[in-house]
């Protein structure tokens, strides 16, 4: 199933790359790929995400919203 997500166009915004955000999180590049897809993943990833953007857990709803 399809998430849809504001992960790509922040990230854009911040003028970093999947890899740049994928270190920033600690986890892969590819996770960074398929979660910009739309597709489905951890609430640990969400977390790791949500922080390296420089948001806070209360902010969650700006990149996944619900």
């Amino acid at each position: 199933m399809k998430n849809s997500n504001n992960v790509r166009k922040i990230r854009e915004e911040r003028l970093l790359s999947k890899m740049e955000l994928a270190r920033l999180a600690g986890v892969s590049a590819a996770t960074i790929d398929r979660i910009e897809r739309g597709e489905t993943c951890r609430m640990e990833t969400k977390r790791k995400i949500i922080l390296a953007l420089g948001y806070t857990l209360a902010d969650k709803d700006i990149l996944f919203p619900t």
